[in-house]
């Protein structure tokens, strides 16, 4: 009797994570393909070099929203969120003021200091002050994001996820309806002025969604502005730091390949990179906005924390692993419909990233148990020797192997990243991998390291056809896998019985033949 209720709630578990990740998910499937239609454009209309100039200056705004922005958005999700808990509307409302005006201060800031650096900034990106003035008015875009992250947050932290997601899907919307035609009309001229249309539109959809939260109004003093805020840019310093880690690393490999490889190179990466994360995207997403809040709440809980992570892997690399395997098989099908020909030399490098990807899926769960458990200052360490990791592995592989090299640098990093987290999450916290887990991750690591070399040293057709059959086969496993682990009374009737015959077996219930598995 105790089994069945575990189950029970195993696969209500199983659910209420695939249905998190399918919400947030589906609002980020969409926001991707309307950020490939505005790629498509870019490839079809100014061509590599063009995406090379987009993926620069889209990471200069990473970068000053990063440094500027101070992690606020981040430790705001959290603060407001442990308000909301407490049922106290004042101490809501308290937080949420304080976000929007912190945020408007160091949007400003963050503009100006852009503005005052601007000729050193372009001179570092693109080897020439002559962009100096597009530095300038990119400004803009590191402002407007900044003041997003304000109503996003509260939006966040209320748990409002289905406003959440459809504010994600009218900003995809509008960013590209707004942005397209800058590019079209304007040429290369426009691509600053559609990555601000991109900043100011998300902006708006986030501002509307949030007035559907209703606070009542409160006035602060000085003192306890001040005091609010400290607590909120404290907070926010690790959440700063990783993305000041990661925008900063992804800016210094585009200066490593623009001047080993050139602009058109970069343009390459900035396609291969795009497209690599593509698919798993949407539940990396939807692990910052849903999974990390839960398993903060049962932090200090071993058993429940270590359950938890190995629940929210096992959905991930089930969801992500067929799709990286797709877009590894079709590299060259995909590289060519949502870019155009001559993005070909990009084809090695999303292999690549594919593997990496996969690896990144299985890293980032047990990433989350340091942030949990409040431990910034490992979390920093951490974040700092990956960056280091990845630069120096891409400097290196760069003049070695040419621009695939940046691919296998990130296949690298993952490797030693993962058996870092893995080391220090077991030896402080006692995490442990489930025995279903390490098989699962071993089948789709290994099916994917078998899948990137046939496709690289095999003939063509030999190599495509290991690639379909090695896709096919994981995504019936996935699919058998997934409806086992949710209530039965959330599968339809014919979904099991199709699976079945698919792979050759009798038709009866699928869950009878898998459960436990």
């Amino acid at each position: 009797m105790s089994d069945t209720s575990e189950d029970d709630r195993a696969q209500t578990r199983y659910g209420a994570i695939l249905k998190s990740t399918s919400l947030i998910g589906g609002s980020s499937v969409i926001n991707i393909l309307m950020s490939v239609v505005r790629l498509k454009v870019l490839a079809v209309l100014l061509g590599p070099a063009g995406v090379g100039l987009f993926g620069l200056f889209n990471v200069i705004i990473d970068l000053g929203s990063s440094i500027a922005g101070l992690g606020i958005q981040a430790s705001g999700v959290r603060q407001v969120a442990l308000a909301s808990g407490t049922g106290d509307a004042l101490k809501v409302a308290r937080v949420a003021k304080v976000l929007a005006r912190a945020s408007l201060l160091l949007g400003v800031l963050g503009m100006v200091l852009l503005i005052g650096f601007a000729v050193p900034i372009a001179t570092l990106s693109f080897g020439t002050a002559a962009h100096a003035g597009a530095v300038m008015l990119v400004s803009v875009a590191v402002l407007l994001r900044i003041l997003a992250g304000a109503p996003m947050a509260i939006i966040q932290g209320s748990r409002r996820i289905g406003d959440l997601a459809r504010m994600t899907v009218v900003g995809a919307v509008l960013n590209t309806v707004v942005a397209v035609p800058l590019v079209y009309w304007l040429g290369e001229a426009g691509i600053v002025p559609s990555l601000i249309a991109v900043a100011a539109t998300t902006w708006i959809a986030a501002l509307w969604y949030c007035r559907k939260i209703t606070l009542p109004k409160v006035s602060l003093s000085l003192p306890e502005f001040s005091a609010e805020a400290r607590g909120l840019l404290m907070l926010g310093f690790a959440f700063m730091a990783s993305g000041l880690l990661m925008a900063g690393s992804a800016f210094l490999i585009r200066i490593l390949v623009v001047q080993e490889l050139g602009v058109d190179a970069a343009g390459n990466y900035q396609a291969a990179w795009a497209l690599g994360g593509i698919y798993v995207g949407f539940i990396l997403q939807a692990m910052g906005t849903d999974f990390y809040p839960r398993l903060s709440a049962v932090a200090d809980d071993q058993v429940a924390s270590t359950r938890m992570v190995n629940e929210q892997a096992r959905v991930s690399l089930l969801l992500a692993g067929p799709g990286l395997l797709a877009t590894l098989a079709l590299a060259p099908l995909v590289m060519a419909v949502f870019y155009s020909a001559e993005f070909a030399g990009a084809v090695p490098l999303l292999r690549w990233f594919c593997l990496g990807m996969l690896l990144r899926v299985v890293a980032w769960p047990m990433g989350f148990i340091i942030l949990a458990k409040g431990k910034q200052q490992i979390f920093f360490w951490t974040e700092l020797a990956a960056a280091t990791v990845q630069v120096g592995l891409t400097w290196l592989l760069l003049d070695l192997v040419g621009l695939a090299g940046a691919g296998i640098a990130f296949v690298g990093l993952y490797l030693w990243h993962g058996l870092l987290i893995y080391g220090l999450v077991q030896g402080l916290y006692g995490f442990r991998w489930s025995r279903e887990n390490l098989v699962l991750g071993a089948v789709f690591v290994g099916l994917t390291g078998l899948v990137l070399a046939a496709v690289e040293l095999l003939p063509f057709w030999a190599g495509f056809a290991v690639a379909v059959v090695a896709t096919a086969g994981a995504s019936w496993y996935a699919l058998s896998q997934l409806i086992a682990l949710v209530p039965q009374r959330w599968v339809p009737d014919w979904l099991p019985q199709v699976v079945r015959l698919a792979l050759g077996m009798k038709p009866t219930r699928v869950a009878s033949a898998v459960d436990g598995v």
